[in-house]
């Protein structure tokens, strides 16, 4: 519950090797620059009354069908580096197009 209102977040994680939450949001649809703002919320809440003695900075994880990664960059603009945006896949893909997946993503 954030003011007077109740948000929801996908699913939220306890990761005990880097002492912090992980804050998943899942997205049925393209990025939106809208989606790193109410994610950053998510985190400001869980920096202000969720950490306890000992925890580092929650992360967040944004997983969208499909990424604009210039739209991405400008979106998070001086936000910090504990804020991820990555695309999902439905279907696992077959293997020519996994290859050409690798291949586009390591250029």
């Amino acid at each position: 519950m954030i003011g007077d209102e109740y948000f929801f977040i996908d699913l939220v994680f306890y990761h005990k090797h880097l002492h912090c939450n992980v804050l998943i949001d899942i997205k049925v649809d393209e990025f939106k620059h809208e989606y790193i703002g109410q994610l950053n919320a998510y985190l400001e809440h869980y920096k202000r009354y969720e950490m306890t003695e000992g925890d580092n900075l929650p992360v967040g994880i944004l997983l969208v069908t499909n990424k604009n990664n210039t739209l991405v960059e400008y979106a998070k603009g001086t936000m910090d580096n504990k804020l991820f945006v990555s695309k999902y896949l439905l279907e696992l893909p077959n293997k020519e197009e996994f290859i050409k997946i690798v291949e586009k993503e390591l250029k």
